[in-house]
């Protein structure tokens, strides 16, 4: 087997990106305090075709090279907006139609790997800070939790794969062609 080339992936531009049909996702950051997990969630949004990305709090805004660094790029293709507060952008979710759902370990939690989102509804996920997790100001605005079932000696995993396992999840659920 070759390898395919960047020719053979057949990717669209920035451009052509930006006016594709987007899956009714959006990625919440609460509080994210790493530049380099918040280039990650660039990428991998623009991977699952994720209509944007709420940065909240202390989350850092493009440009910056850091960013940059492990975006390489999408953070040009993938919608953005900036919140102060988590519980703003949640609010304005709500207001939008958007069932949130918190990525946490919580009390009465639901595993991933048996949520099955709705294909005719519009989700959002928030993730949250690489020690503290998603706020519980944030958990108590969400509409229901979502854990990733782990058997290892760690508690959790990087907030950048969480979120990769989370939104490859959804777009299973949502990619319709």
């Amino acid at each position: 087997m070759d390898k395919k080339t960047i020719w053979d992936l057949g990717r669209p531009s920035v451009d052509q990106y930006r006016s594709r049909p987007k899956l009714p996702l959006v990625l919440v950051a609460d509080n994210i305090r790493s530049l380099n997990n918040i280039g990650s969630l660039f990428r991998t949004s623009d991977a699952f075709l994720v209509e944007r990305i709420m940065l909240c709090g202390i989350s850092a805004c493009p440009p910056s090279p850091e960013i940059h660094k492990t975006a390489l790029g999408a953070e040009d293709s993938v919608a953005w907006e900036h919140y102060d507060r988590t519980a703003d952008a949640i609010a304005r979710l709500h207001a939008d139609g958007y069932t949130v759902c918190c990525l946490e370990q919580v009390k009465g939690s639901v595993g991933l790997n048996t949520f099955r989102p709705d294909p005719e509804g519009r989700y959002a996920i928030v993730v949250g800070h690489e020690v503290d997790g998603v706020s519980q100001e944030a958990v108590d605005a969400s509409d229901l939790c979502i854990e990733i079932p782990q058997y290892g000696t760690k508690h959790s995993l990087n907030v950048s794969v969480s979120a990769a396992l989370a939104l490859w999840h959804f777009f299973t659920a949502l990619h319709t062609s």
